[in-house]
């Protein structure tokens, strides 16, 4: 692997830690869940849920849709559906993407006929969605102008570029690539596809799972090493990689990192943990899967093991405070909180979250805390 230089200073390099550094870098446990009073968040079936994958005149879809992104401020959602009635275009029998504007009413098809393979993914200033879909064998990380609905590939230097997550102003995009056929290397990029310039973070012999996920500024990176089951963070501006962030003889798995830099969500056995960058402290989450962190790095999403009560649940991690998303099963994903945790948006097949849900599909829809 290339990159995973110390950066002044560091203490993360697996290589280099020391007994002293590891009593440095702490973990903490998050306070149980506290009782304080919610911030009037509604009920299941009340007004702080809206369902978002409908048609500008309110229609609802008569296909399913999932895999939906926010933007910070909550006003756009990028989301992937089957749905045919969503627009006046021709009617197609594979998922196409959708941005629905809360401000505004508006719902509006992003033009690619490629259907994309993960959830789309739309930018912090609601402006540009990106997708990875197949080319013919391969794959690529197309990239659709809100306003304009038009859309462009993004080149990669390999034959398949793939995951890609968008700086705030969509400007850098990070992606992995794959090479040869069938794949046998890839790299983790960084492409600012305005300047035409890109910048490689890591190179890896094989194409397990590497998930990049990049700050809103397109300062940093935080990937994974699949077959290490390492997680890292690359910043732009020494070009360098340290890590791993969860500490020696622990296998992680990458979920994102926040869009202020600061903080990093990844997986360890049953548990969830947060990584401060600037203190190097580990803060657990136990016997949760994290989702998503919201861009100011206070909110985790989670989804809890134990299946008997809600299905997401927003987390306060100054406070310890849980949230009830949903208490019917839901799923989310990453990039799915907007800021200060005021927005969760998610995907369920349950009908009785909102009145007048009767087309017996998957919807994507969004909880408002007050």
């Amino acid at each position: 692997m290339r990159g995973n230089r110390n950066r002044r200073g560091s203490r993360r390099v697996r290589a280099a830690l020391s007994a002293a550094v590891v009593v440095c870098a702490v973990t903490t446990v998050l306070p149980a869940a506290a009782s304080a009073e919610s911030r009037a968040a509604a009920s299941d079936g009340g007004s702080g849920v809206e369902r978002v994958s409908v048609a500008t005149d309110g229609a609802q879809g008569d296909g399913a849709s999932a895999g939906a992104t926010i933007t910070p401020d909550g006003r756009r959602i990028a989301f992937a559906s089957l749905a045919t009635n969503f627009t006046t275009a021709n009617p197609v029998t594979w998922q196409r993407v959708y941005v629905r504007d809360r401000r505004t009413s508006q719902t509006t098809l992003m033009s690619t006929n490629t259907p994309p393979i993960e959830r789309p993914v739309i930018s912090g200033d609601g402006q540009y969605v990106a997708l990875w879909g197949e080319l013919f064998r391969d794959t690529k990380t197309f990239l659709a102008q809100v306003a304009a609905a038009s859309s462009i590939g993004i080149s990669c230097p390999g034959l398949s570029c793939r995951q890609p997550s968008l700086s705030s102003d969509a400007r850098y995009i990070a992606q992995s690539t794959t090479f040869n056929r069938p794949p046998s290397r890839q790299l983790i990029e960084v492409r600012d596809w305005r300047a035409g310039t890109t910048q490689t973070v890591a190179e890896f012999d094989h194409t397990l799972p590497s998930r990049p996920s990049i700050s809103g500024d397109g300062r940093f990176v935080a990937y994974e090493d699949g077959r290490t089951e390492d997680v890292f963070v690359w910043d732009r501006t020494d070009d360098t990689s340290a890590g791993p962030i969860e500490g020696p003889d622990k296998a992680a798995t990458l979920v994102q990192i926040s869009k202020d830099g600061r903080k990093v969500v990844f997986l360890s056995g049953s548990d969830t943990y947060v990584h401060d960058e600037r203190s190097g402290t580990n803060q657990l989450v136990p016997n949760v899967k994290g989702l998503a962190i919201d861009p100011t790095g206070r909110y985790l999403l989670y989804a809890p093991h134990d299946t008997s009560g809600p299905s997401l649940v927003l987390r306060d991690l100054e406070t310890g405070t849980d949230e009830t998303v949903s208490s019917q099963p839901a799923t989310a994903g990453t990039d799915s909180v907007s800021s200060d945790g005021r927005d969760v948006v998610f995907h369920s097949a349950a009908d009785d979250l909102v009145p007048g849900d009767t087309n017996n599909k998957s919807d994507v829809f969004v909880r408002r805390f007050y």
